[in-house]
């Protein structure tokens, strides 16, 4: 075998070897909710968390007791940190990005009042009459606003097939010293019994520089119209 074709032989089983390489570390890590009705994926650099604790604060919810009991029933969560040093609290602060989703299956009340102001403030203050509560109940109760100078960026009401609707809308708060970004999504089902949220929070400068990534995770956010 000449030298010329002993390289092409060599050149060729070492990008096979890559490829092979290549097709066992993936991309993205693909998520569904636990009842197979909401889907996206993240890049597999993130590491998934337990998003329990998330939903105790969210709440106020004491974690033994009925309400939290309940509430466990009826919604799922999972949440990814980009962080080297992953933690559910760079949720509301982080120069990494972090992402939060989450699957409700509505009470009869709520499906009654569930309107698009109540998908945007469903995770965090975002419409001015639930700020401005927010703030009065923080000062109400001698604590100062964790979340301050909210500035809105973008806001998107979304139509969807099948009847299904929700917004995109994407704000700055400032919480403590720095500016944090958040991109949330929020779609009710077409039966009106479920939301679901994703929230991507960075800090604004991340933000700025990892647009694109996050305009990915966040375009990849679905409903999956299951058969029957």
């Amino acid at each position: 075998m000449s030298l010329v074709r002993t390289a092409r032989v060599l050149t060729a089983l070492i990008v096979a070897a890559l490829a092979l390489s290549a097709c066992g570390q993936p991309e993205f890590t693909y998520v569904r909710d636990r009842g197979g009705t909401t889907y996206f994926k993240v890049p597999a650099t993130f590491t998934q968390l337990d998003a329990y604790p998330i939903e105790l604060y969210l709440s106020g919810d004491h974690p033994n007791s009925q309400a939290a009991l309940l509430r466990a029933q009826r919604v799922w969560s999972t949440a990814f940190d980009r962080s080297a040093d992953p933690s559910v609290e760079h949720l509301l602060g982080s120069a990494e990005p972090f992402v939060y989703a989450t699957v409700h299956q509505l009470t009869a009340e709520q499906r009654d009042t569930v309107s698009l102001n109540g998908l945007r403030d469903f995770v965090l203050p975002v419409t001015e009459q639930v700020r401005l509560r927010y703030v009065r109940q923080a000062l109400e109760a001698n604590q100062l606003p964790l979340f301050n100078r909210f500035e809105p960026l973008s806001d998107e009401v979304l139509t969807l097939d099948g009847g299904a609707r929700g917004v995109h809308v994407r704000f700055n708060y400032q919480i403590g010293a720095e500016v944090q970004t958040f991109d949330h999504t929020a779609i009710l089902d077409e039966r009106g019994a479920t939301v679901s949220v994703m929230l991507i929070g960075c800090r604004s400068a991340c933000f700025r520089a990892r647009a694109a990534e996050f305009d990915q995770i966040a375009s990849s956010f679905k409903l999956l119209r299951l058969p029957g």
